[in-house]
């Protein structure tokens, strides 16, 4: 095969390839549903309550997101979301150390409005965003006992809710699922923050004596997530159809008498019908092959072949055929029809063979 075949196979065969990773493009295009869940951290607050420095730290919990969004098909979404998360308390901490029997929990919940971005790298689509809302900060019997020292034996109490301006960033990557258009995973950080809240602090003394406080409690979340996105109305990626293969070469043969080089009747009639043919297909090239049995020596054969391609290819360019589509080779007796010994006279080897190409 040469060069120039093995480059126009390549290509032929490349183009239904190139064709589709153009045409695919895994952006968000329309209305969207996404669920998330993963862990949550909670960051810890420090605070005074009743003339005693309290902080808060939490164990790991867990988030959950749903949205409903609209992606543009340009890479730009926006969303409404609504989360929820929750942390038990690790540890109550304040002078002179740990506090005892320490139990409780924080949540937070509300509604988010997000813009984010997917940038298309073909097979994923990574993406930002940041949103802004309003989020509750609860506090659940968050408690413990001070354990020595003034005020040895003290319960504290935070329990109480508040609601405040909350904003949040995100970076995520989406792996959109080929066999169920529309359907993505998703794996995505998230830090989500608020303005703080003002929770109920309540410190009985062992003799019962009660003062109520305010603790200011801050609410700084890092939340990481995975999940299911689906976009409604994402059909199949197109796929290009193949690339039409070039038509097979057709072949006339035209048969000469022996020892003679002249056109018969039949032999323009086969010419002729080869013409038409090269009129109602496309034809880059037209081959002309003249041939000889192997009467008479090798030398005077190949004139023979030549002569004999020569008279077909004048024919053809007396039918129509521009005489530069046309290539004349002379092989005589070396690529027989019918294999002979030498000194054979065989009709069938004394051929030109017309090849449209």
């Amino acid at each position: 095969m040469s060069l120039r075949k093995a480059l126009l196979a390549a290509t032929l065969l490349t183009l239904p390839v190139a064709a589709n990773a153009q045409s695919w493009d895994p952006r968000v295009q329309g209305v969207y549903v996404g669920a998330g869940l993963g862990g949550n951290y909670l960051m810890g607050t420090s605070d005074g309550v009743a003339n005693r420095s309290v902080e808060t730290g939490f164990e790991w919990g867990w988030a959950g997101v749903l949205s409903v969004g609209y992606g543009f098909g340009n890479g730009l979404r926006v969303e409404l979301e609504g989360s929820y998360r929750t942390n038990d308390i690790d540890n109550l901490k304040g002078a002179p150390g740990r506090y005892n029997r320490a139990g409780g929990s924080a949540q937070s919940y509300g509604a988010m409005v997000n813009a984010l971005y997917d940038f298309n790298l073909g097979g994923i689509a990574p993406y930002v965003g940041v949103g802004i809302g309003y989020q509750v900060h609860n506090y659940d019997g968050v408690r413990g006992t001070v354990p020595s020292g003034d005020g040895a034996g003290t319960n504290l109490l935070l329990d109480g809710d508040e609601g405040n301006f909350a904003y949040q960033a995100i970076v995520g990557v989406a792996l959109p699922i080929d066999p169920v258009p529309g359907l993505a995973l998703t794996a995505e950080y998230r830090f989500m923050g608020t303005l703080g809240h003002d929770i109920d602090a309540r410190a009985t003394t062992p003799a019962g004596l009660v003062t109520r406080n305010t603790f200011e409690a801050e609410n700084f979340n890092h939340s990481i997530m995975f999940g299911v996105r689906y976009n409604f109305g994402r059909s199949a990626a197109p796929v290009a159809a193949a690339a039409a293969a070039p038509a097979p070469a057709r072949t006339f043969l035209v048969f000469f008498d022996w020892n003679r080089a002249d056109l018969t009747a039949r032999a323009r009639q086969i010419i002729g019908e080869a013409a038409q043919a090269r009129r109602t297909q496309q034809v880059t090239r037209i081959e002309v092959n003249g041939h000889t049995d192997t009467s008479g020596s090798a030398r005077y054969n190949q004139g023979l072949s030549e002569r004999r391609a020569a008279a077909v290819a004048g024919e053809l360019v007396r039918l129509g055929v521009p005489r530069n589509e046309i290539v004349t080779r002379g092989f005589g007796q070396s690529q027989l029809l019918v294999p002979t010994p030498d000194n054979v006279r065989e009709p069938q080897n004394r051929r030109v063979e017309i090849v449209l190409r």
